[in-house]
């Protein structure tokens, strides 16, 4: 009011130029909004002063607010904290949110933005209303089973609700969501001077490593973060593979390994022109990998007309159903196949994985409730009826840290750091 004169109609947006209450100078013409509570953002009553963008304009109206009588700056996620705590988000759409701010792909966008709208939030909802009903019916057959008109079938009424969601909440924490918001790791492996540094550097369409004739020139894992096809890739370059002496050398060489063994994707650099020396070591040590592994021969530009070609038959059958890939990192020749071929490798990757959970935290209350489920499956509706309703409980409060109705002030403060100042 001190600042704009008067307050507009509720959510229609009014022109108004912005002064200051002391010296009565403009300071600039703006669009305000005024949303009442309850129906606002933040469940609180809130103005919004669409100004124009420019440093001195904002320090203006930032200068001017601060000089009224209870108002301050908000604090790091001060605006979606407020949000949470006055019933207008659940927890997983605060992260949801959070993930959308940080998105950097198409395909973390969408699903950030599914779970902000409430994709798992409401299910666990959902879950949580019917197994207060299960709870319920197992409660009544206690305290009431002397009573004459209380059915006495009521456990196993109970368990028709909690067998079939048992299953459900199990499947729903099963999934690798997570993985779409940390990225794909994709590893490039291999023996020294096969090209790894030349190959990343190639994908990244940047000088991100350093390429030396030199063997043992990456001594750390280098990664790279791309977008393909709308989704995320961390592409990491390793140390050559060999036995060092140098124990620096020896460090990279582990982390190397590390890097291999944690990977979606093992990308095996061969050089073409050595192949059967150097595909040793890619035959030997791939079995270590955590996920799937290809051979790539790179140097192609080094053999003579047609022998790339004899090069991959003869191979091909030492590696059947394994993916085989020539290019030459140098020339670029064959690494736009290489991009199309990791790019339809991520997105089946992601695609045949559920949205519904995208946090690790996500998962250990889903898996923590279908366990208390299925411990009350196990004592059966002729079991302790008192330690059946414990255990179904101990699914509910599960369900409802996952959405943030109990027991989560451990969590609220990392969860909303991450947030930029006042969102």
């Amino acid at each position: 009011m001190a600042i704009m004169g008067r307050v507009p109609e509720p959510r229609r947006a009014a022109f108004a130029r912005l002064r200051d209450p002391v010296s009565l100078e403009v300071i600039d013409e703006a669009l305000v909004l005024w949303f009442p509570a309850p129906n606002s953002e933040t469940g609180e009553d809130t103005v919004e002063l669409q100004v124009h963008g420019g440093r001195a304009i904002l320090a203006g109206v930032f200068a001017v607010l601060g000089r009224l009588p209870g108002f301050r700056l908000a604090e790091a996620g001060e605006f979606t904290r407020r949000a949470f705590e006055n019933g207008r988000l659940d927890l997983t759409a605060v992260e949801g949110l959070g993930d959308l701010i940080n998105a950097d792909t198409e395909a973390q966008r969408r699903q950030a933005f599914r779970q902000f709208r409430g994709l798992l939030g409401s299910r666990a909802e959902t879950w949580r209303g019917r197994l207060v009903e299960a709870l319920a019916l197992v409660e009544a057959g206690i305290d009431f089973s002397d009573e004459g008109d209380v059915p006495g079938d009521l456990a196993t009424r109970a368990f028709e609700i909690v067998r079939p969601l048992a299953a459900e909440i199990r499947q729903a924490g099963a999934g690798q969501g997570e993985r779409l918001r940390e990225g794909l790791a994709v590893a490039i492996a291999g023996a020294p001077n096969v090209g790894k540094s030349t190959l990343l550097n190639r994908l990244a369409r940047r000088d991100a490593a350093i390429v030396s004739p030199h063997a043992g020139t990456t001594r750390d894992v280098i990664e790279v973060h791309l977008d393909l096809a709308g989704f995320p890739v961390i592409l990491r370059d390793t140390a050559g593979l060999r036995d060092a002496a140098d124990p620096v050398e020896q460090e990279g060489v582990r982390r190397a390994w590390d890097a291999v063994a944690d990977a979606d994707l093992v990308l095996w650099v061969v050089d073409a022109t050595e192949a059967e020396a150097a595909l040793s070591l890619a035959e030997r040590q791939s079995p270590q990998a955590g996920g799937e592994h290809w051979i790539i021969f790179n140097k192609t530009d080094l053999l003579p007309p047609g022998a790339t070609h004899q090069l991959v038959s003869k191979l091909a059958d030492r590696r059947p159903g394994h993916t085989l890939l020539t290019i030459s990192a140098t020339s670029g020749a064959g690494v736009e196949g290489l991009v199309q071929a990791l790019a339809g490798f991520a997105e089946r990757f992601f695609t045949a994985e559920p949205a519904l959970v995208t946090r690790e935290r996500h998962r250990v209350a889903l898996q923590e409730a279908a366990q208390a489920l299925e411990d009350a499956l196990r004592l059966g509706p002729r079991g302790a009826e008192e330690l059946v309703a414990e255990q179904i409980r101990l699914a509910t409060r599960a369900l409802e840290r996952l959405t943030g109705r109990i027991g989560v002030e451990d969590v609220l403060d990392v969860i909303f750091r991450d947030f930029c100042i006042g969102k």
